[in-house]
């Protein structure tokens, strides 16, 4: 059976050749608040800048605490990446996103798996499709991963890897750099941090994962992957369509590297709007993600952000993820603490926090409100149906569907109703799809896709209206959801 991972991954939606936004990738609300420009020197919405070329550690980790205690995001210049090798991840992002459909489609990402091509992780959240496709992958296994892209293992997979591992060195190097301004800024010094088993594991079990994004433009013409070299100035557009959904990251902190089309947005109250950030050469935007706001007792809040897509020209971006591995308890750090005060927030791992997370998703919760200190934990309930749900569309791919012998090309489809109660068979239909000739024809094409559109939002909605949550029998990729 299909879950809404699946039904969200680019594979059911050609974005290149789409003439308008369909409803199930089209969002209401994205204009509730103004967007500001975040890159005028002295305006209040000034997005911060932490500068670490000076060496001033004491001077780097103020200006981190006022960045993470006021906006929980911060640019980060003179971090010691060579620029260079940043111009180098970023052609090779694109060249791998300019691959081939069916390259692409070899290395989707299935339920229960954290890495692999497909939409962005939260997708499964959400009811309506992103205009945007990634590939999510760990550092640690990836020529492994990457050979489903390329299995020949030629020259692109060679360079692709190459740069990709010289990256990642970089960036655990200055993520440690960064976490030990985050615990100077909590007023610690090295010789406290040093001696705490709790605080010297954080750096010594941090694990990282590694996001690439390619925000889609509307129109095929004129499509251009761009980077941060070239000289680009154009506006964000799109209030029906959006590349990432408004949400917190779930883990400690990440690494964003953006390219110079604009599209990242910082939300802030007082009043409510959203702060475009500027793509600054060679800079970083560093989110604080849910965890390390537990971590820190809500002194450094995570931030609400999203990324909105543009008319003209695709944006590439790369997130670095940091959080803790699955099995580490996250706590408030007895310094975070006011003295004389109880903890804000109980101790969570992250699988358990990604369940409270799916939870927040469906209800219009807050997952942080869950984990405060004497809230229930009741994050891992599962709720049965009582009656079953609509339709769902079963796990064929369309484009498979497409090459077929003509009497299998048809749409299976099923109800599950009590499916994980019992083990009978379940009920059937099939409904015929066109064949390749018709599938030309403009206006059959557009019928058959408002029909799948139609059935997915129809499953997707219901599900979200029943409550339903994972089961045992899921609880494998809400595992792996804590990549998110």
């Amino acid at each position: 059976m299909p879950t809404p991972s699946h039904l969200n991954n680019p594979l059911y939606f050609d974005f290149r050749a789409a003439r308008r936004v369909p409803e199930s990738h089209a969002w209401t609300g994205l204009d509730d608040h103004p967007v500001v420009d975040g890159g005028a020197p002295g305006s209040p919405d000034a997005v911060p800048v932490v500068d670490l070329s000076d060496g001033d550690l004491a001077g780097a980790a103020a200006s981190v605490a006022s960045a993470a205690e006021q906006w929980g995001a911060f640019l980060l210049t003179g971090h010691g990446v060579p620029e260079e090798l940043l111009a180098r991840v970023e052609d090779r992002i694109a060249c791998m996103f300019a691959l081939p459909a069916a390259d692409k489609m070899r290395a989707v990402r299935r339920p229960g798996d954290a890495c692999g091509y497909g939409s962005p992780p939260i997708s499964s959240f959400f009811t309506k499709c992103m205009w945007s496709e990634g590939y999510t992958f760990s550092p640690a296994s990836l020529r492994g991963d990457l050979r489903k892209l390329w299995p020949k293992a030629g020259h692109d997979y060679a360079s692709f890897c190459d740069v990709m591992e010289e990256f990642h060195k970089e960036m655990r190097v200055l993520a440690d750099k960064l976490l030990e301004l985050f615990l100077r800024a909590l007023r610690l010094t090295h010789e406290q941090v040093a001696a705490v088993e709790a605080e010297r594991r954080i750096a010594e079990t941090m694990t990282a994962t590694m996001h690439l994004n390619c925000k889609l433009t509307y129109a095929d013409k004129g499509r251009k992957l761009t980077t941060w070299r070239d000289d680009v100035s154009c506006v964000c557009a799109g209030t029906r369509a959006v590349g990432l959904i408004a949400h917190t990251d779930s883990g400690f902190f990440t690494f964003v590297l953006q390219s110079l089309v604009p599209g990242l947005q910082l939300f802030r109250h007082g009043p409510d709007r959203w702060v475009s950030v500027p793509a600054v050469p060679g800079a970083f935007v560093v989110n604080v993600g849910d965890l390390f706001h537990i971590l820190t007792n809500g002194r450094f809040h995570s931030v609400y952000h999203r990324a909105v897509v543009n008319r003209d020209m695709d944006r590439i971006s790369l997130g670095y993820f940091l959080g803790p591995p699955p099995h580490a308890k996250v706590a408030p750090l007895p310094e975070a603490v006011t003295p004389g005060r109880a903890p804000a927030y109980r101790a969570v791992t992250w699988p358990e926090y990604m369940g409270f997370r799916k939870k927040a998703f469906a209800t219009g919760g807050s997952a942080l409100k869950m984990v405060a200190a004497g809230e229930p934990d009741d994050a891992g309930a599962a709720v049965v149906h009582q009656s079953p749900p609509p339709l769902v569309v079963s796990s064929y791919l369309f484009v498979v569907l497409l090459d077929m012998p003509a009497d299998a090309r048809r749409l299976k489809l099923s109800r599950p109703g009590r499916r994980r109660q019992g083990r009978g068979e379940e009920e059937k239909d099939t409904l015929p799809l066109p064949n390749r000739a018709s599938l030309a024809k403009e206006e059959e094409t557009e019928r058959l896709l408002c029909l799948l559109h139609c059935m997915v939002e129809s499953s997707l909605a219901s599900n979200k209206m029943h409550g339903r949550m994972l089961s045992d029998a899921d609880q494998e990729e809400d595992d792996a959801m804590a990549m998110a």
